[in-house]
């Protein structure tokens, strides 16, 4: 059986789901044939014993019993009016000695149920049963009480003998048989159809289960995640359900390698101007050392601070990326939490007046709890402050407000230009008068994904009187919700 079923399993899908089909089909045609053939069988039984008790009403009376008994078994042929070539009539003795035949092909077998009808039952009843005859034939047999006819209007029943009626049973079992092998061809012809039809529909059914399969293989060999598999729009089974998984599926897969690729290639990029610089002066001083040259000391202690300042760049740099490649991959559940937005904006201006100590910065902020990473939401914040000290000129202003979950930062330097203003959140990009300052062009791309991850938006306009207005909306609630038990 263990082997039977591994086998069943080790077949395609669309092979079970034909056998299942056949199966099922067999079974309830099996069931119906079966029920069928014994209906038909019943019936027949049922006309034949009605036939019985007719020929036995007029065949059941005997006048002189004893006379016939006292020559059973030599009287071949019975009273006047016995001799019916079509079915039996006949005597049962009390001992069981089957007398008067009136069939030429012999006597019915007798058995126990045909002699206990003798003086144990009504005149009208009687048992019926199945048998043979003496030459082995099949017949229906019905045993009744034998009534004697004493004379006129006087009636009685033997104690002697019973009386038996029988008829054959070849033409019913015949038509029986024939029925049968009717039902089993109709059945086979249904399970072998039914098998084709189930194969036609697994295959009809899994044809779009085929398309997937064949699009997961071609992405599996070649890589290509623009194939896409095609889904009607009003389709809402559980194929085109799993057709438009697998389409946005290979469509963030797809986005997913564009934008590491991208990364790549804008990290090399910004990694070869610093590294190429670094490169540079250290070659410098190892050419100093090797030759014996010394390098003034005026220009060493330059070629030092720029190694250090192209290594604090680079440090800068990675940090960034690291940060940026964490908020692509997304935010882990349990590092998410319900902070005070107001606690994590004072703790970012610290750090700005900090940075830019010759600024004023004002602040006007109101409670408001939001949902999200503690540490990459103060980073974010951290990172517009840093650009509005950036481009504030000397002695400017900064104002901070926090309202309603609406945090605003606006600076009054030079502001961002209208053409430059739909590029300011792509990575490693910089304007063109801010290419002479340091960074590294990740700053904004990182507050726009950390701020699109806490499910807020970031906008950045110029301001009225010049300067930028860096505005951040996060979903929350002005006061904190009750600690869950």
């Amino acid at each position: 059986m263990t082997k039977v079923v591994r086998r069943f399993r080790s077949l395609p899908i669309r092979s079970r789901l034909a056998l299942l089909v056949a199966a099922a089909v067999a079974f309830a045609v099996a069931a119906v044939s079966v029920a069928c053939w014994f209906i038909v069988q019943g019936k027949l039984y049922d006309e034949l014993d009605e036939d019985l008790r007719a020929k036995a009403g007029k065949s059941q009376e005997i006048t002189d019993v004893q006379a016939l008994l006292s020559t059973c078994p030599e009287a071949p042929t019975g009273p006047a009016g016995w001799q019916r070539p079509d079915y039996y009539l006949q005597l049962v003795k009390s001992d069981g000695t089957p007398c008067v035949a009136s069939n030429s092909a012999g006597t019915v077998n007798v058995v126990s149920s045909d002699t206990k009808v003798i003086g144990s039952a009504e005149p009208g009843q009687g048992t019926f049963r199945n048998g043979t005859d003496s030459e082995g034939q099949p017949v229906r047999v019905l045993t009744m009480p034998l009534v004697v006819n004493m004379g006129p209007g006087a009636r009685t029943l033997s104690d002697d003998a019973a009386f038996l009626i029988a008829y054959p049973l070849k033409s019913t079992e015949s038509t029986l048989n024939e029925l049968a092998l009717l039902l089993l061809a109709v059945s086979g012809i249904g399970v072998v159809g039914a098998g084709v039809a189930g194969l036609w529909v697994a295959r009809a059914g899994l044809r779009p289960v085929d398309r997937l399969t064949d699009a997961v293989e071609h992405v599996a060999r070649t890589e290509d995640l623009t194939i896409r598999i095609p889904v009607e729009d009003e389709s809402e089974d559980e194929i085109a359900r799993l057709s438009r998984s697998f389409n946005s599926m290979t469509s963030a897969l797809a986005s997913s390698r564009d934008l590491q690729q991208q990364l790549i290639a804008d990290a090399g990029h910004e990694l070869r101007t610093p590294l190429t610089s670094l490169r540079t002066n250290i070659e410098l001083l190892t050419r100093s050392e090797e030759t014996g040259r010394p390098i003034p000391e005026a220009d060493r202690k330059a070629l030092l601070a720029s190694v250090k300042a192209q290594m604090t760049e680079l440090a800068a740099l990675i940090g960034d990326l690291q940060t940026l490649s964490r908020s692509e991959a997304g935010t882990p559940a349990d590092r998410v939490q319900v902070i005070a937005l107001q606690d994590i904006v004072e703790s970012a201006l610290r750090r700005a007046r900090l940075r830019g100590p010759e600024l004023t910065i004002t602040a006007d902020i109101d409670p408001w709890f939001v949902r999200a990473e503690p540490s990459a939401l103060e980073r974010a914040i951290v990172n517009i402050l840093d650009n509005a000290v950036k481009f504030s000129p000397d002695g400017g202003t900064i104002d901070v407000t926090l309202t309603n979950g609406e945090l605003t930062v606006r600076d009054h330097g030079p502001g961002i230009p209208a053409e430059d203003l739909p590029h300011v959140f792509d990575r490693f990009w910089r304007s063109p008068s801010a290419r002479a300052l340091p960074g590294s062009g990740l700053g904004l791309s990182i507050v726009a994904r950390t701020v699109q991850q806490a499910g807020g938006e970031v906008v950045l306009s110029p301001a009225e009187g010049g300067g930028t207005v860096a505005t951040v909306r996060l979903p929350g609630a002005p006061t904190a919700p009750p600690e869950l038990p």
